[in-house]
């Protein structure tokens, strides 16, 4: 996900949860994908997303950072990011 794939909401968002470009750059390429059956999709950082994403950038990444990887972001079905924001629950497979 560039930059460009941020709607200005999901930037504004990005900012004021502290969410790094990186770990919406690794959501894109690493993480799970769920229909929120209101014409958008959630990725997320399930367990396979992890276990693919410390393979990438080592195991000890991935468990400093592991506070940061309970981010989601909804994405549009063009692929561009609404908004972001921090799990506080199980996201609920349709």
């Amino acid at each position: 996900m560039d930059r460009s794939n941020l709607t200005r909401h999901g930037m504004v968002r990005a900012q004021q949860r502290a969410i790094p470009h990186q770990i919406i750059e690794w959501l894109q390429a690493y993480g799970a994908e769920e229909y929120d059956h209101h014409g958008g999709c959630i990725r997320y950082f399930d367990h396979s997303a992890r276990r693919r994403l410390a393979k990438e950038v080592g195991p000890q990444v991935v468990s400093d950072l592991g506070a940061l990887l309970n981010t989601y972001a909804v994405l549009s079905l063009d692929g561009e990011v609404i908004t972001l924001g921090h799990r506080q629950k199980r996201i609920k497979h349709h």
